[in-house]
């Protein structure tokens, strides 16, 4: 066919062109009941404003505050826990750090007893960012359960425990 949409035997040649029906209907899910959906929708609506929140009040975004409150917790812990504990893949801790190491936040030094696997703690400064945007962070989350009772939070914090036990259910790679 020529660019001017002729054959070669001089026939202008129609376009095809692809009319969808509706689908036929199957099962659908119901996302006001169907967990996984709630899960992601709100942890994808809470990080996303956690970013905008915590990047314009203390210039970290929502990842270098999930890392930086887990190395509070446990200084010197290597890239390998972060990704276990937080359940990031490699490459996004190991940028994050990075970037962390680069503004002063964290120190990355060989682990003293196993020379592959390094040391990663925070700096004064990261200490110091790290105990400003705790407040914050934790004003959140009575802000996001205050339509809860405490005997709810207790349960739900509960469930949630159980259910992020429960996760090897479901991934399994041979699934």
């Amino acid at each position: 066919m020529s660019k001017n949409g002729k054959s070669k035997a001089g026939r202008t040649t129609a376009k095809a062109k692809s009319v969808a029906g509706p689908a036929k209907t199957g099962q659908l899910l119901d996302l006001e009941r169907y967990v996984p959906a709630f899960v992601t929708f709100i942890a994808n609506k809470l990080s996303r404003s956690a970013t905008a929140f915590y990047q314009k009040r203390f210039g970290v975004n929502v990842t270098e505050w999930r890392i930086m409150s887990l190395l509070a917790i446990e200084p010197g812990i290597p890239a390998s826990r972060i990704c276990n504990v937080i359940g990031f893949d490699k490459g996004p801790v190991s940028r994050t750090l990075a970037m962390l190491r680069e503004r002063g936040l964290i120190t990355i030094d060989a682990d003293r007893q196993d020379g592959r696997s390094h040391s990663i703690a925070l700096t004064a400064k990261g200490r110091a960012t790290h105990d400003a945007v705790i407040g914050a962070a934790l004003e959140r989350e009575r802000k996001l359960l205050s339509c809860l009772d405490e005997r709810e939070r207790e349960v739900l914090i509960d469930l949630l425990r159980r259910i992020h036990g429960n996760l090897g259910a479901v991934n399994d790679p041979s699934e």
